[in-house]
């Protein structure tokens, strides 16, 4: 897709846990769940506030599309603050200001683009989505039935998806796919298929994505195949080929994630900060649909199977 820091790592059962630094007392520090309204619709934003030595603020950015981008600095007041962000591509729109105010548990604010737009936008705290103990998985469901889009719906005016020989078709780019039902916490198992240069991603309620992209033999990232976008890097490149079929096995707990890529670890139980580019909506804390992308090339996906915790 185009568009906390940590304390040391512990080694717990053979996966590196991140815990994050503790929150400094003002009111504005921490992750936010942003909604933008955008000439009347609801569209998914996501910032996070931190401190940097005693008089900086820091922080990161998810616009509606993209990817998480580093602001180096928060301009605050008591409980107002702006900052401004640049174009993340080259074809993309000029630099934007963003200001805000907290209202007791809420932010409020604006985003003023450099062709003179300005949006409303309001945001509420992140949920922590911290769990304890271990699930207790329920019984598995096969999301698709490998003969038609029964169970599943297009995002867009034109559906280009087909269902056929026990593959889940798209041939050329057009309209992401949803799932009907939505979920909390589960486990996920589903195979693809890409041709050379293809894209695209896997959406966790809806929210988090898992990237798919053509990458064998290139450096980890978390914008590239197995990274969940944006935010975390996977541990090693285990992209096969272009054409070839490939897996992941996804382990989504409260914020916890585990990826298994081809049969191999590369994300393991680590926190996802908040929602990326291309996000349903900013409702993290409610349950979400898997919603697989289409909109960038050719794909294919079979054996799609989900495993609800009770």
């Amino acid at each position: 897709m185009k568009k906390l820091f940590f304390a040391p790592f512990l080694l717990f059962f053979g996966c590196y846990v991140g815990y994050a630094h503790p929150v400094f007392d003002n009111g504005l520090e921490g992750r936010w769940d942003i909604t933008i309204d955008v000439d009347g619709k609801p569209s998914p934003s996501w910032l996070e506030i931190s401190h940097s030595g005693t008089k900086t603020f820091v922080g990161r950015f998810v616009g509606i599309t993209g990817s998480a981008r580093p602001v180096s600095r928060i301009n605050v007041t008591d409980n107002k603050f702006d900052f401004s962000i640049p174009p993340q591509w080259e074809d993309g729109d000029g630099d934007f200001v963003i200001e805000g105010e907290r209202k007791g548990e809420v932010l409020e604010g604006t985003i003023l683009t450099s062709e003179g737009k300005k949006y409303n936008w309001k945001g509420r705290r992140a949920p922590s989505l911290i769990k304890p103990g271990t699930p207790v998985w329920g019984k598995p469901i096969k999301l698709f039935n490998g003969n038609n889009l029964i169970g599943w719906k297009a995002m867009g005016k034109d559906n280009q998806w087909i269902a056929e020989n026990g593959v889940l078709r798209s041939p050329q780019s057009g309209s992401n796919l949803v799932t009907e039902q939505k979920f909390t916490d589960f486990k996920l198992h589903i195979e693809f298929r890409y041709q050379k240069g293809s894209n695209s991603g896997i959406y966790l309620r809806g929210r988090h994505e898992v990237q798919i992209q053509d990458d064998k033999g290139k450096e980890p990232s978390n914008i590239l195949f197995g990274g969940i976008y944006g935010f975390l890097t996977p541990s090693e490149m285990a992209a096969k080929g272009a054409g070839e079929w490939q897996t992941y096995d996804i382990t989504l707990v409260g914020r916890k994630i585990t990826v298994v890529a081809n049969g191999k670890t590369v994300i393991c139980e680590q926190l996802i900060p908040g929602i990326t580019g291309g996000a349903l909506d900013s409702n993290e804390g409610e349950p979400g649909p898997i919603y697989l992308q289409g909109d960038h090339g050719p794909i294919e996906f079979r054996n799609i199977i989900l495993t609800p915790a009770k």
